[in-house]
């Protein structure tokens, strides 16, 4: 099969679409649309644009693991927000920041931000969607969980 469908553990399960496809061949990882769920389904940081953006990234970088990927093979990001104005770019850039820190890593993909209406629900105040490709193994690099798993 040229195409997997996968829901990877740590996201929650959405019953009219998978969080990740991964196309064979050169490794094409297209992530569903991220918003500020919980593994459990349950919004994350309501009302507060930062805390979204940084479930989103976490979201985001869990969706490239169960793919064998990480923000290092991420092509392209979208970025959704409700009622953009640019007076928003500091919280967004708060949360990303907060989760690169976190994830210990750069997400500086080319990336495109739009303003929307709304999202899914009217909690979810911004929603962000990858596409990366992979092209060789990745033995050894750690997975989302380790890296967000403090060691004993």
């Amino acid at each position: 099969m040229a195409i997997t469908l996968v829901n990877p553990g740590g996201l929650p399960e959405i019953d009219v679409y998978r969080q990740v496809s991964i196309a064979s061949g050169s490794k094409l990882v297209f992530v569903a649309g991220q918003v500020a769920w919980d593994a459990d389904g349950v919004t994350v940081g309501e009302g507060d644009l930062a805390a979204q953006a940084e479930q989103c990234y976490l979201n985001v970088a869990t969706a490239l693991a169960a793919a064998g990927a990480s923000f290092a093979d991420v092509a392209k990001l979208n970025v959704h927000v409700v009622d953009w104005t640019p007076d928003k770019m500091p919280l967004l850039l708060e949360g990303i920041e907060r989760a690169a820190a976190r994830l210990g890593v750069t997400p500086a993909a080319p990336a495109t931000l739009l303003g929307v209406a709304a999202l899914d629900v009217p909690e979810h105040l911004i929603e962000v969607e990858a596409t990366a490709v992979v092209d060789r193994p990745l033995p050894g690099r750690p997975t989302v969980r380790e890296l967000l798993t403090p060691s004993s």
